[in-house]
């Protein structure tokens, strides 16, 4: 066994000091602030004494092929980023989580993993920061790729540690850092509703809102109507969740699902594919605001359904702004790695992410959005006053108009969504993944059909700017 110290804690004023693969395997959970399964994980540490700084996750790239060129990237985007920071890591430890697959046992899936944790290792070296400590964990147990010695690493792994039972568990519970399940639990509560009546009904209701918005939201002044209509029909669901129990970190969503009727999803779903309409609701950030719109956003994100999955980075984004606004950086990661999966290309979503990867203070963004909800009010317009919003789309806009289901439409199995592809090396559309180091977000793509700047045309198959 590889014996080292690593100094870490919940908090500035708390070091734990973490010896062995034991403790280090035990630790990653609240290093994270959730469960890692199926990812790689790579830690930066700092100094003699092994301090974490940096760290970094990925999905692990299902094809061995892929294993050589994403090791590279990700040591280079830890590294630069480390040192864009704080200071050059002085060594790197390395994760990789995964539950077996069928028919195999946990010590195969760690015998599989094993030459991704070469390339690692190679690729780290290459640039001259050793990688301390490599382990595998699978089905509550770990092994370490760096410890040859079968008497303290034996062939069949060893148990993690019981939950609450160890050094980081007692520091954790003491600084009040808790661990909230894993990523694929934290996924499933922002993914898509499956094949059910209710997203058969919610694909129904965005069809029928695409017929009536599209026109609307194409011409100058209905631009605006949309635009108002959107902000007060959000502010006003956002009442109505806060005036409901809010559900608990474990438990199901589906009473915020309850309270939002699919006519209201579908509008305020395709309203925030306009880039202002939703830079407006990236002001609902903190304060009391802040829980109802999270609650908003991840139920929205739940609403995007069949053919209308990309408008998922729309509500998605807002979320991650707010978790990370709200200082749930664990939170934050989570939405931007499904965002960036829905729609790879949605700028807001790359650059939220790029600012997480460098450790930037969310204070900068939310400073702008204070100014800019400010200046409107010396203008004239409290348009950046949710009260204010939800009163002057009535007094603007006048009566909403009736909308008119649309017919169903047959689609063509080629319009049905495709299954994800493996996203090549670098490409950011794999959650968690780091932007190419020093690389700016690719800029919106223009509308191929001539829809208006910064919206994406309402509809399964529209082209848009993705903001």
């Amino acid at each position: 066994m590889n014996k080292h110290d690593e100094s870490t804690g919940p908090s500035e004023s708390q070091q734990v000091t973490l010896r062995g693969p034991a403790e280090l395997a035990d630790a990653l959970p609240y290093l994270m602030g959730f469960h890692p399964n199926d990812s790689v994980v790579m830690v930066a540490l700092h100094g003699g004494r092994g301090r974490f700084g940096g760290r970094l996750r990925l999905g692990i790239p299902p094809e061995p092929e892929e294993w050589a060129p994403v090791a590279d990237q990700l040591a280079r985007s830890l590294i630069v980023g480390s040192e864009k920071r704080e200071s050059r890591p002085d060594a790197i430890v390395v994760f990789l989580c995964q539950d077996p697959a069928e028919g195999e046992s946990p010590a195969q899936t760690m015998e599989r993993l094993r030459p991704l944790a070469q390339h690692l290792r190679t690729a780290c070296g290459a640039l001259d920061v050793p990688v301390l400590e490599a382990l595998c964990i699978s089905d509550g147990r770990y092994w370490s790729y760096c410890c040859p010695d079968e008497r303290c690493c034996p062939p069949e792994g060893n148990p993690l540690a019981l939950p609450g039972t160890t050094v980081m568990a007692a520091a954790a519970a003491y600084a009040g850092v808790q661990v909230r399940g894993s990523l694929r639990d934290m996924e499933a509560r922002l993914m898509p509703w499956g094949s059910s009546a209710a997203a058969w009904e919610q694909e129904r209701a965005l069809d029928s809102a695409g017929a009536v918005l599209v026109s609307r939201i194409l011409d100058a002044d209905g631009r605006g109507e949309v635009s108002r209509d959107t902000l007060a029909l959000a502010y006003d669901l956002m009442k109505r969740l806060g005036d409901a129990p809010a559900p608990g970190p474990a438990g199901t969503d589906g009473g915020d699902d309850g309270l939002i009727s699919p006519d209201e999803a579908a509008a305020v779903i395709l309203g925030l594919q306009d880039r202002e309409t939703r830079d407006r609701a990236a002001e609902w950030m903190e304060g009391p605001e802040a829980g109802t719109a999270l609650r908003l956003w991840s139920a929205l994100a739940r609403r995007c359904v069949g053919p209308y999955v990309e408008h998922a980075a729309a509500p998605l984004t807002l979320a991650a702004w707010v978790s990370w606004s709200t200082d749930d950086e664990a939170g934050a990661r989570v939405a931007l790695g499904l965002a960036l999966r829905a729609d790879p290309d949605y700028t807001f979503a790359q650059l939220l992410h790029q600012a997480c990867n460098q450790g930037l203070d969310p204070e900068t963004l939310r400073r702008c959005l204070r100014g800019e909800r400010t200046l409107r009010e010396r203008g004239g317009d409290d348009g950046g006053s949710p009260e204010h919003t939800a009163r002057s789309a009535e007094r603007r806009s006048g009566p909403r108009a009736p909308r008119t289901p649309a017919p169903r439409r047959k689609r063509r199995t080629a319009d049905r969504p495709v299954p994800e592809a493996a996203s090549r090396p670098g490409s950011v559309s794999r959650p968690g993944a780091a932007p190419r180091p020093g690389a700016a977000p690719s800029p919106g793509k223009a509308s191929s059909r001539g829809g208006a700047p910064g919206i994406r045309r309402p509809g399964p198959r529209g082209a848009s700017s993705r903001d």
